[in-house]
């Protein structure tokens, strides 16, 4: 009969196993620029990730609501059909650190992502998305805050 102790017993030992094999997962690390998530403005933001200026595109979808209630959880996300895309941001125009998000993407990752963000006061959100080929576009979207997220 199996006990739970058994059962629990085995699962350590199962995992003992998996660990020296180098078959379970490790911790992941951040490798993006510190000087990119501490940017200002937009332009300083581009500056530091090396990219263009940015060229509104039609290709680009933003999802946002109109109006946050609570501007700590802000659902927001971005997505796209356009070959070639190397990374998606998502930034708060008006927010402390402009950058709140960034997905790399590859040939096997759909350019689809949504999360959320924190946002302080009623501002521009916008969508951008990094291009194989260097061009850089953006689709953006007010969102009122009735309350703001970053203690006001």
């Amino acid at each position: 009969m199996l006990t739970r102790r058994n059962a629990l017993a085995r699962s350590a030992q199962v995992a003992l196993l998996l660990a020296g094999l180098g078959a379970l997962p490790r911790a992941a690390l951040a490798a993006y620029s510190t000087a990119a998530f501490e940017a200002k403005t937009i332009p300083e933001l581009m500056k530091a990730l090396g990219a263009g200026t940015p060229v509104e595109s039609k290709d680009i979808t933003l999802t946002a609501p109109d109006i946050a209630e609570n501007g700590a959880v802000v659902p927001v996300g971005v997505s796209t059909a356009l070959p070639g895309v190397k990374r998606l941001l998502l930034l708060v125009e008006k927010n402390p650190s402009v950058l709140s998000a960034a997905f790399d993407v590859n040939e096997f990752v759909e350019p689809a992502f949504k999360t959320r963000v924190k946002m302080g006061q009623t501002s521009n959100v916008l969508a951008v998305a990094l291009m194989a080929d260097g061009r850089v576009l953006y689709a953006q979207k007010e969102v009122k805050v009735t309350l703001g997220g970053c203690g006001g």
